[in-house]
């Protein structure tokens, strides 16, 4: 899938693939300099946009897929920051705490039913109450089995209903982590501040956080990055956040908590046509 982006030093704006880690090294077809791209957003919140994107395209089966993996995704982002918020507690350093985290997640990694598992008892350890969500009903499992299993053809408002209630399930867990979510984010920070080291002297770094489904952005006036404060103003595509050598503060999906199934056709509303646009590499700036 293309993104699109815009040349720190020319200006000039052209497409590039999106990379699975977010971190693209580039050259730009107009002036031949070079820059990196990080691309700030987490997994399950691609996944779920790239599902958004099928569906408003019309395909409702692939959408189903995409759905599905980003709920994966999303608890397994839930497990991490809770787990990490933990080790913090205890007085842990993150990149210890990370080495650990990954060590017991190759343990876990190719079943998604021992994950599953992992993240029932991480939610009730630190909920103090049992995901009752976790139901076949609750998770849309027979519907998503049909779809992916069984080859089933699905209509557009039954595609609709399961992204739904992922899309309310998963707000809610975000609410449920609340400033947590910031231990998973630091890990993926850690990995873009590594690159960013390993970076030319000279080379300029691009932080773009794109909109999507869980993401409203917020850019102050003068394009730099957002601290949420009252004074800065929404924008349906915010401005490239330029820096060199230089981490910026990180982005956080949204976690406030939106249960209503409801919330998801307002936010395909709001945002479903930048998302789309957006994968089609068509985004305006």
């Amino acid at each position: 899938m293309n993104i699109p982006t815009t040349c720190p030093r020319c200006q000039h704006a052209f497409q590039t693939e999106y990379l699975d880690s977010g971190i693209h090294e580039l050259t730009c077809p107009a002036c031949q300099g070079r820059f990196a791209l990080f691309i700030r957003k987490h997994r399950f919140e691609t996944l779920f946009d790239l599902g958004t994107r099928a569906l408003l395209d019309g395909y409702a089966r692939e959408a189903v897929v995409n759905f599905a993996a980003a709920l994966e995704r999303c608890l397994e982002f839930y497990l991490r920051s809770a787990l990490l918020e933990r080790f913090a507690a205890q007085g842990h350093t993150l990149e210890d705490a990370a080495g650990e985290l990954e060590a017991t997640w190759k343990l876990l990694v190719s079943q998604s039913e021992r994950q599953l598992g992992a993240f029932a008892a991480v939610y009730l350890a630190r909920e103090g109450r049992a995901p009752d969500f976790l139901t076949p009903q609750g998770l849309g499992a027979e519907f998503r089995n049909r779809v992916i299993h069984r080859g089933y053809l699905p209509r557009e408002q039954e595609v609709q209903d399961y992204a739904a209630g992922l899309f309310a399930l998963m707000n809610r867990l975000l609410g449920d982590l609340g400033d947590a979510a910031l231990q998973a984010t630091l890990t993926q920070e850690r990995e873009y501040a590594a690159a960013l080291a390993r970076l030319d002297e000279g080379v300029p770094a691009v932080f773009e956080e794109h909109p999507g489904m869980f993401r409203t952005p917020r850019i102050v006036s003068d394009g730099s990055e957002s601290d949420g404060s009252e004074s800065e103003q929404d924008t349906p595509w915010p401005a490239p956040v330029t820096v060199s050598h230089q981490l910026p503060a990180p982005a956080l999906p949204n976690t406030r908590p939106l249960n209503d199934a409801a919330a998801f056709q307002t936010a395909l509303r709001e945002r479903g046509t930048l998302v789309s646009e957006l994968f089609r590499g068509k985004a305006g700036r």
